[in-house]
């Protein structure tokens, strides 16, 4: 057999069923300054962000009802189980807006996979995760050279105390690429990732439930049954990605918070 006989026999026929690729995260622009589909979402959620907070904290109550409690809610999870919890209630109030924001905007971000008429994730390009890393990279350097100086800073990170001066050869190489190189790409990577997943997944049930529900077209009626059962994954699969979409937000934050945290005290 022959690599062109190879190639035909699983080739997908012109009116076939084509899966989701990576080509789905490819948006040409089609307004000045390199504006695409991607960039409108961004701009759109935020705006929505901006909006939701204005309404809310429009004309505070003492005792919040509606959106105003819903919010509090939200801002109080940050504050007490991120801020206080990682960095300490005094210097975690110092960085709580930070971290709220960086919060909520990674989850509107992360949300916009499963809102209606949007259906992609802004995280799931590789830009704006490289944005939130760089910004967390820089602020918990700057916050432990300011807190500690330069010198006991880089002593700290990557001369670790309690340990016999011949192991430095090795761990100070280690800490040197955890502390400097691995987090910012860590925290693109893990974001990034999930997102782009998440997506595939959906894409692939949601296409593929389309495909079987219409395949009586074709004369295949028997395919409506599966189609049935993929749209019920991809039902699951929705809600599962709504869940991975707080997670992600939270996780990024909290990380953020760890190594702010870590900045600011000194080795000991």
């Amino acid at each position: 057999m022959t690599s062109d006989t190879v190639l035909a026999s699983v080739s997908v026929p012109p009116d076939g069923y084509v899966p989701p690729n990576i080509d789905e995260f490819f948006y040409d622009s089609f307004l000045p300054l390199g504006i695409n589909r991607v960039v409108l979402l961004m701009l759109l959620m935020t705006g929505v962000l901006c909006l939701v907070f204005g309404m809310g904290f429009r004309r505070p109550q003492v005792v919040p009802r509606g959106l105003q409690n819903l919010l509090e809610t939200g801002t109080g999870f940050v504050s007490s189980q991120i801020s206080d919890e990682v960095i300490g209630h005094k210097d975690g109030r110092r960085f709580t807006p930070y971290l709220t924001a960086l919060f909520f905007f990674i989850l509107a971000m992360n949300i916009t996979s499963i809102i209606p008429f949007l259906t992609f994730p802004v995280n799931s390009l590789i830009a704006l995760p490289i944005v939130y890393a760089v910004a967390a990279y820089v602020l918990f350097n700057y916050q432990g050279i300011k807190s500690q100086g330069l010198g006991p800073y880089l002593k700290g990170s990557l001369f670790p105390p309690g340990i016999p001066w011949p192991l430095y050869f090795l761990v100070t190489p280690i800490e040197f690429v955890s502390t400097f190189l691995l987090r910012p790409f860590t925290l693109v990577v893990r974001l990034l990732a999930n997102m782009i997943a998440g997506h595939l997944i959906l894409g692939l049930f949601y296409s593929a439930t389309t495909y079987l529900l219409l395949g009586y077209k074709d004369g295949h009626a028997f395919t409506a049954l599966f189609g049935v059962g993929s749209f019920l994954g991809a039902v699951a699969f929705t809600f599962f990605e709504a869940l991975v979409a707080v997670l992600q937000a939270y996780i990024f934050t909290l990380l953020t918070a760890v190594y702010l945290a870590g900045s600011l005290e000194p080795e000991h």
